[in-house]
């Protein structure tokens, strides 16, 4: 396994860990440019498979830019340069070979602001699933059933499948997104602050949504909550100005930290 290079950071209990709970994403050494600006610094971490993930740091300090890596998001910026690699079950996706249409099925991504479509709630589900050729309506009945009940949005909406999205209120319309991105059964999640325009008790059903989803999916989740990051995930990482400080499990990223920096951070001394 890569040990973490800037700034040098031992290999910690969590990347052991989170390789014993059968590795799923590598990144070694990836670097990131923006043109001549070098927004990732040699990031390398291990994530494990079905657990919880949860990026920190404060606002610029990579952790958006790095989520988005992992399903090639920022290939549609102009002038990206990428070194290093990202191996997603033993594949580099960044292969020549890749699929990226593949590659997006494989990883799903839940935005900041929920986008649903302007359809129904059903199409809205369904979307995905016809577009990787799914016809037949009893496939995708079941399929937007099943989605709606693991997003926790199916006894709120079945009676109005067929009414516009856009009437959902906005918690509902992030879980709708949720369900939109594990109708496709996608091994990840990439969720990049899907709470943070939503009230607490929305927030809380999302929060409490994760939890039940990571029994299914791997989940990587971009947070400015303190809060959010230790209720939710078992591994954090924190970032600053590009640089990977620490990761580690979450109780010691919180409670015990090997790193002034983190420290400071998580106890709100800065950020």
């Amino acid at each position: 396994m890569a040990e973490i290079s800037i700034p040098r950071v031992a290999v910690t209990q969590a990347q052991a860990g989170a390789a014993s709970a059968q590795s799923l994403i590598e990144i070694e050494s990836l670097s990131l440019f923006y043109g001549a600006t070098k927004a990732l610094k040699n990031i390398s971490v291990t994530l494990g498979e079905r657990v919880v993930t949860a990026f920190i740091g404060p606002s610029g300090c990579g952790k958006s830019t790095l989520l988005r890596c992992l399903n090639r998001m920022n290939d549609l910026i102009d002038n990206v340069r990428i070194e290093g690699s990202c191996k997603i079950g033993g594949h580099d996706i960044y292969s020549p070979d890749v699929d990226v249409i593949e590659l997006r099925k494989r990883v799903g991504m839940v935005f900041q602001k929920s986008n649903p479509f302007p359809k129904s709630i059903y199409e809205n589900v369904a979307y995905g699933l016809r577009l990787h050729g799914v016809k037949a309506k009893s496939d995708l009945d079941t399929a937007v059933e099943k989605s709606l009940r693991q997003s926790a949005l199916w006894d709120e909406v079945k009676d109005r499948l067929h009414t516009s999205a856009l009437g959902l209120s906005g918690g509902q319309q992030q879980r709708l997104c949720i369900a939109r991105a594990i109708a496709i059964r996608p091994e990840i999640i990439l969720m990049d602050e899907p709470a943070s325009a939503l009230d607490p008790i929305a927030t809380a059903r999302i929060e409490e949504l994760i939890l039940e989803l990571k029994k299914d999916f791997t989940i990587v989740i971009v947070t400015h909550n303190m809060q959010q990051a230790a209720r939710i995930s078992d591994y954090t990482a924190f970032f600053y100005i590009g640089e990977l400080i620490e990761f580690d499990t979450t109780g010691k990223i919180f409670t015990n930290p090997s790193k002034k920096q983190t420290e400071d951070y998580v106890t709100g001394r800065f950020g």
